[in-house]
């Protein structure tokens, strides 16, 4: 049987724990895969499980296919690489905040060299697809659930390890203010300061250490900006051009959505960036009564109900075109606001 017909056949469920922490207990060798265009949880959560593995005893690394984001590189310490080979044999591919292959595309063929696979994910669009899985669409970051993993592997509070955790989940909530943040996730938050995280360095790192060429993008990008729908839907794009005038890099628009969004009156926000490659990379975000992954599932894409994405292959004309389309059909289902 080869690789690819035995990953579609895994049993569709969902594992606990316990599971997953005595299968990863009797490893010797385990390779964490976040997903493509890391994000603060993917990247945390990845780094908090890496080094829990090796206060354990385990050999473990966290295998990229791309540079990390200058914000989140204080994350890596020694616990990234691009070596897909680093391991002669890897007992356990874990695949972290992220769902299906597609979003490890570069490291799939790795991926399913482990002996034993393992998805830990909080997207709702996620199949159940390794030999365990734990979903948890309730959880407002995958952050969450690799505090509760490590609980269970008896993980010593440890302040690198809690700061990676807080990392993944203030990224992921934005800063506690998004409708995901719950009552227990400000009792995990509260649990890692008792870890001896420092909350303000963290914060520092992720929020407030940006180039000066990050906020000449941002301004570049949102002189595009356009309201649609009586100013419920908002759109703006970004090309390679603005890139090179502005001698910004890519990653350093990821903010502009959450800008987008928190206009009076905005309940749909768009940010499309074209790649290198002439494809169109789409952001999407929802304040309070709509659905974008809904939006993100009609383009192959996917996500959470407030937060998801898509990449559509097509020129940055066509695709603003077509998700304006997209916001205004939406716009006219929003059930109308609560008093």
């Amino acid at each position: 049987m080869t690789a690819t017909r035995k990953m579609k056949n895994k049993a569709m469920k969902n594992n606990t724990f316990q599971e997953i922490s005595a299968v990863l207990a009797g490893a010797h060798d385990v390779l964490l895969y976040p997903h493509i265009h890391m994000d603060g949880d993917a990247l945390g959560s990845c780094a908090a499980l890496c080094k829990a593995l090796r206060a354990a005893g385990k050999r473990a690394y966290i295998l990229l296919e791309e540079e990390i984001p200058l914000n989140l590189r204080f994350l890596d310490r020694g616990c990234c690489t691009t070596d897909a080979d680093i391991f002669a044999d890897v007992d356990i591919s874990v695949c972290v905040d992220c769902g299906d292959e597609s979003r490890f595309p570069g490291r799939k063929e790795a991926f399913r060299r482990g002996k034993t696979t393992i998805c830990i994910d909080h997207h709702h669009t996620t199949s159940s697809f390794c030999d365990y899985n734990y979903v948890d669409a309730e959880a407002a970051a995958t952050g969450e659930l690799i505090y509760q993993l490590l609980l269970e592997m008896g993980t010593k509070p440890d302040a690198e390890i809690g700061e990676a955790l807080f990392a993944a989940i203030t990224t992921d909530t934005g800063n506690f203010q998004y409708s995901n943040t719950t009552k227990r996730t400000f009792e995990i938050a509260a649990a890692l300061c008792d870890w001896g995280i420092d909350s303000n360095r963290v914060s520092v790192e992720l929020y407030e250490n940006v180039r000066p060429q990050r906020k000449r993008i941002e301004a570049k990008v949102l002189e595009t900006l356009r309201l649609i729908g009586d100013g419920q839907g908002a759109i703006c794009y970004m090309t390679q051009d603005m890139l090179a005038k502005t001698g910004a890099l890519a990653e350093e628009t990821e903010d502009v959505v959450e800008q987008m969004r928190s206009i009076s009156g905005v309940e749909y926000a768009a940010f499309l960036k074209e790649q290198e490659d002439g494809s169109v990379r789409v952001s999407l975000r929802a304040k309070r009564r709509g659905n974008v992954a809904a939006i993100a599932e009609q383009f192959g894409g996917g996500g959470h109900i407030k937060a998801a994405g898509a990449t559509l292959r097509m020129p940055i004309d066509e695709a603003c075109a077509l998700l304006e389309q997209a916001l205004l059909a939406s716009i006219q289902k929003l059930p109308p606001l609560q008093k």
